[in-house]
């Protein structure tokens, strides 16, 4: 048999079991009931959360060392995934606070290991403020949208390892770790989708306003963020969370949707709690 078609043929295996792969990965979502093409399991995901909570930490400058700041955020992390629809999505969180204090950003790596980096910290001003940031991150892991990035990581690996077959082994085995480890790696700097943003704000508005908090505190966010924008280089948030059209519009369209009525008057800002804890240990915000 010719080589060359041969090593064509095989190249074509390749890209039709993988792709069949990813179209067979379908999971439904029971919090979101989305279906979604996902080739891990939760329990792999938080191993994967696991392995790479070091590395994202040390490219942050390591943790902010001050125990009275990391339990408070531990204490309102814990409280919307406890209080809320979150806990029935069983992830482990664990939430940690980044020495940074340039970078306005924060992510989730898969699994539930949720990061917020000092310079946003320092920016915001009430509980509520920090909850939303929290809730958002929670509801991309919660959403599995980290999952669904390397699911389409791995089939872009298949193809691209049937372009090249001839260059790896027959059917590319050992490049799937390596595709993982990269994606890990890149988590931090990953641009969600439209829908997964408006996913993320409308599950986290739930999951926040079911642990007490006033969710027009997440519309606050972003106008903080759009101020810190103004100074000169653009929150390293917005970069990784892209702004789909006018955020705060949207917001608050979701807000009204669930509370046509207004929202009640018990859920709460925790804007003097916020100022005891953290305003006296870092300084007024922004600055």
């Amino acid at each position: 048999m010719n080589r060359g078609l041969f090593r064509l043929g095989m190249g074509l295996l390749v890209a039709f079991f993988g792709l069949i792969s990813y179209l067979a990965s379908g999971v439904k979502n029971p919090i979101t009931g989305e279906t979604q093409r996902v080739k891990m399991t939760p329990q792999e995901e938080v191993a994967l959360g696991l392995q790479a909570r070091g590395e994202m930490a040390q490219e942050f400058g390591g943790l902010y060392q001050d125990k009275v700041l990391q339990d408070y955020i531990d204490s309102v992390g814990l409280k919307i995934v406890q209080q809320s629809g979150a806990a029935q999505a069983g992830y482990p969180f664990d939430f940690h606070l980044l020495r940074d204090p340039q970078t306005v950003n924060a992510f989730a790596l898969p699994g539930g290991q949720i990061f917020v980096t000092m310079g946003l910290m320092r920016r915001l001003q009430s509980e509520a403020q920090l909850a939303g940031v929290l809730a958002h991150e929670i509801s991309h892991v919660i959403a599995r949208h980290g999952a669904e990035h390397l699911a389409k990581q791995q089939l872009g690996a298949a193809l691209v390892t049937a372009v090249g077959v001839a260059t790896t082994d027959e059917y590319g085995r050992g490049r799937e770790s390596a595709v993982i480890a990269q994606a890990v790696n890149q988590m931090v700097g990953l641009r969600y989708g439209r829908q997964d943003e408006l996913e993320s704000d409308r599950l986290g508005v739930r999951f926040m306003s079911e642990a007490g908090y006033n969710p027009k505190a997440m519309i606050e966010v972003m106008q903080i963020l759009d101020a810190a924008s103004k100074g000169g280089k653009q929150p390293e948030f917005l970069s990784s969370h892209p702004n789909p059209g006018n955020r705060a519009q949207q917001l608050n369209t979701l807000i009204a949707e669930q509370y046509p009525n207004g929202v009640p008057a018990n859920l709460q800002t925790g804007r003097e709690e916020f100022n005891r804890i953290v305003l006296s240990r870092v300084g007024m915000a922004g600055q």
